[in-house]
């Protein structure tokens, strides 16, 4: 063979290679297809989303060494012993995180125990700790971030058209991480997480950071104003965020289910792969994620590969669907979105501080008076296994592979 030739086959031998990689992941996953070349879920309930995610924990906790080895034993300290909690003394407060400090090394180890990988996140962020002041403990994470751009429960409720999301999505946020750690989460302090996003704080902080910033793609000036945040449960419908409310004021409510389409099921090594197969080709996608492309870069990058490859499309449609919820920071919100023409009114948005004190009655000391769960038990020191666990194959994975 010559030279000329060997350089025609070895693209082919490339997209051939990729494309057995996809069929294998998928296969392993336990996913099988229809005739329309639609995925088909396992059988399992939770516990096969939580399989579906091991790969990609697998792949953060390698890129997690360095940090656990460098950080977890400086950091395990402000973790909380269950004993050394008294519920009625809990007051929650919120403490900005920004890149490159301690802060955001706790932040990045809090995320780690979560059930499902957590994603980075992508264009504006605003990320806490939720920090229990009565015990000086970390109580929970908060990271919200550019929203989804096509997101059909959410723009069928506000009444929006293509073009007026367009103009008006800089007015919303997803809270892409949400919820409490060990042992404030078995106190359903999750739900007291969930109702700070719709805060003065979190507004004034809004306002400060993006309220005068001008639009990456657009290159005008948007004056947003943080009129509502959207987060999406993590697996089907959530016990957590249903019924959200103290007082008369409800702080999250649902809007449906997504379709069950996206790629949480591709992993990074994957993706990485696909990247350098569109980069062969110049392909745009391959290194288009600078600020600004948003949370769709991803899916627009992988289905380019797809294309290109010549696979169905239909395997993005994973079967999966989780339960989208709305907080709307604002009373008239919806009216905003819609019309972008009312002023907002922030009337009856409280501080995190009087949150804080309306959900500790509501939901943290009549848990930990019912008993019904033992939270003085936990101790700091499960944190590094409750890590582990993400990764650790199930029983029968282990019986199938050992």
């Amino acid at each position: 063979m010559n030279s000329k030739s060997a350089r025609v086959a070895q693209p082919f031998s490339a997209e051939a290679t990729l494309k057995r990689a996809l069929r294998d992941h998928l296969r392993m996953l336990g996913f099988t297809k229809n005739d329309a070349g639609d995925l088909i879920l396992p059988d399992g309930g939770k516990e096969v989303v939580r399989n579906l995610h091991r790969n990609q924990w697998r792949e953060k906790m390698a890129a997690a060494q360095p940090l656990l080895q460098r950080a977890l034993p400086k950091l395990l300290p402000h973790f909380a012993n269950g004993a050394e909690i008294d519920p009625k003394k809990i007051k929650l407060r919120l403490i900005r995180v920004y890149s490159d400090t301690p802060e955001a090394d706790l932040f990045r180890v809090a995320t780690l125990t979560w059930s499902v990988p957590v994603s980075p996140g992508f264009g504006r962020r605003m990320r806490y700790l939720v920090w229990d002041a009565g015990h000086n403990r970390l109580a929970g994470v908060i990271a919200l971030g550019d929203p989804v751009y096509n997101l059909s429960v959410r723009d069928n409720a506000i009444g929006w058209d293509v073009h007026d999301r367009a103009k008006r999505l800089v007015g919303i946020l997803d809270a892409y991480v949400l919820g409490a750690v060990p042992p404030y989460s078995f106190l359903l302090t999750g739900k007291a997480v969930a109702c700070l996003v719709r805060s003065k704080d979190v507004l004034n902080d809004f306002r400060r950071t993006y309220g005068k910033t001008v639009g990456v793609i657009s290159k005008s000036a948007k004056h947003a104003k943080l009129l509502a945040v959207t987060t999406t449960s993590s697996m089907g419908r959530s016990s957590v965020y249903n019924r959200l409310k103290l007082g008369d004021v409800t702080y999250l409510n649902p809007l449906g289910f997504t379709k069950g389409f996206g790629h949480f099921h591709i992993t990074d090594s994957l993706f990485d792969k696909m990247r350098a197969y569109l980069r062969e080709k110049d392909h745009a996608y391959a290194d288009q994620h600078v600020f600004g492309e948003g949370p769709n870069w991803r899916l627009r990058t992988i289905r380019a590969a797809l294309v290109g490859l010549r696979v169905n499309e239909n395997i993005l449609k994973h079967g999966i669907q989780r339960q989208v919820f709305i907080s709307t920071l604002a009373e008239n919100a919806y009216e905003v979105l819609k019309a972008g023409k009312a002023r907002p009114d922030f009337s009856s948005l409280l501080s995190v501080s009087e949150i804080s004190d309306l959900a500790r009655e509501r939901w943290i000391v009549p848990r930990a008076e019912r008993g019904e769960i033992d939270y003085q038990s936990w101790t700091r020191d499960q944190i590094p296994n409750l890590i582990k666990r993400k990764v650790e194959l199930p029983t029968a994975e282990k019986r199938r592979t050992g």
